[in-house]
C-alpha cells in the first residue's frame, strides 16, 4: 500500500524524499524507482521530509516506529505532520496525536478502505481523523491519493476515524463470510454457481463483496489483496469497541472466528476471499492423519 501509495504522488509531481521498510531491499528498490532515499533510519525520513505517511501492520509496529529509544520519527519532528494509515486499535491513534504534539509535531489518522490498486490509481477512500486545521494543510496531498478528493470524508477528532474503520471491516468481513457460506452451501446443493451470483446481484444479497471476491471465491483465486490475517485482526478491533460498549454483536463474532480458522490453519496470508476455503466441500486445509500408537509389547510369560 504504502509503495503504491508513494508511486502516486510521484506521478502527480510530489517530490519522495525517502522510503523507509524493515525489509531493507524493498525499500531500496524502491527509493531507486522514485528517485528518493532508501534509510535505514526512521530519524532520516523525518529529516527529508515535511510530511510523512505510515502505513504498518499493527498497533505495536505504529507505536514503535514513534517510540522506540534508539530510532524514532519524532526525532527532530518539530514542525512535521504525520499521516498514519493502518488499521489500528483508535486509542493507539490518540496516543500517537498526544506524542507528535509533545515534539511540536501533528498527527492524523489517514485509514484506508480500498487496496493496493486504488493506492496506484489514486482512488482511495479514506476516512481522516484529527485536528481539522491539520487536515486543511495536507489536504492537497490526500486528495491526490482520493480521487480528487470524491473519496474522502474527514469524521472527527483522534480515534474517531479508526472506529469508523473499524466498523467498515467489521460490516465487510461479515459480509464476506456471509458470501463464502451461501456459494459453499450452493455449490453443495449443485446448484449452477455462476447463476447463483447473477440471482445474488440482482436481489437482497447483492453486496460489494460479491462484486470483488465472488468469482474468486468460484476459481479459488486468493491472490492477495486483503489478508485474512488482517481481516481477522480488524473484527479482532471491532470486537473489543463492542465490548467496551456492553453491545453484543454475533455476527462480527462468528466472522472473526472464522478469519482466526485460516489463521491457524495456515491460510492467513491468502486474500480475505479465501475463506471460501472453509466453506466449500472438499476444500479446505487437509487434515494431518492422527500418528500410530506404537505397539505395546508384550512381556514375557513367567514361569511357575
Amino acid at each position: 500500500m504504502g509503495a503504491n501509495m508513494a508511486r502516486r504522488l510521484k506521478d502527480v509531481g510530489y517530490p519522495i524524499a525517502a522510503v523507509y521498510d524493515v525489509r531493507a531491499d524493498a525499500a531500496k528498490a524502491l527509493a531507486e524507482e522514485l528517485g528518493a532515499e532508501a534509510t535505514t533510519k526512521l530519524a532520516r525520513v523525518t529529516e527529508l521530509s515535511d510530511v510523512i505517511i505510515t502505513v504498518v501492520t499493527d498497533d505495536k509496529a505504529q507505536l514503535a516506529v514513534f517510540t522506540n529509544k534508539k530510532d524514532n520519527l519524532l526525532m527532530g519532528a518539530k514542525g512535521r505532520t504525520f499521516v498514519n494509515c493502518a488499521t489500528i486499535a483508535p486509542q493507539t491513534h490518540i496516543e500517537v496525536e498526544k506524542l507528535a504534539k509533545k515534539a511540536g509535531a501533528a498527527s492524523l489518522e489517514g485509514c484506508m478502505a480500498s487496496s493496493i490498486t486504488q493506492a496506484r490509481s489514486g482512488t482511495l477512500y479514506l476516512m481522516i481523523g484529527g485536528n481539522e486545521a491539520v487536515f486543511e494543510k495536507v489536504k492537497p496531498i490526500l486528495t491526490q491519493l482520493s480521487d480528487e478528493g470524491k473519496l474522502m470524508t474527514y469524521i472527527g477528532k483522534a480515534g474517531k476515524a479508526a472506529q469508523v474503520k473499524a466498523l467498515v471491516n467489521m460490516v465487510m468481513n461479515i459480509n464476506t463470510a456471509g458470501l463464502a457460506e451461501g456459494l459453499g452451501l450452493g455449490s453443495a446443493l449443485g446448484v449452477d454457481l455462476p447463476i447463483l451470483m447473477k440471482v445474488f446481484s440482482q436481489t437482497g444479497a447483492n453486496s460489494r463483496v460479491l462484486a470483488t471476491d465472488g468469482e474468486d471465491m468460484l476459481n479459488r483465486d486468493h491472490s492477495c489483496f486483503f489478508s485474512a490475517a488482517h481481516a481477522a485482526k480488524d473484527s479482532g478491533i471491532a470486537l473489543r469497541l463492542a465490548k467496551e460498549q456492553k453491545l453484543t454483536v454475533p455476527l462480527a463474532a462468528a466472522a472473526f472466528a472464522q478469519f482466526t480458522r485460516m489463521v491457524k490453519a495456515g491460510l492467513g496470508e491468502l486474500d480475505k476471499s479465501g475463506i471460501a476455503e472453509l466453506t466449500f466441500k472438499g476444500r479446505g486445509p487437509k487434515k494431518k492423519p492422527a500418528a500410530k500408537k506404537p505397539a505395546a509389547k508384550k512381556k514375557p510369560a513367567k514361569k511357575k
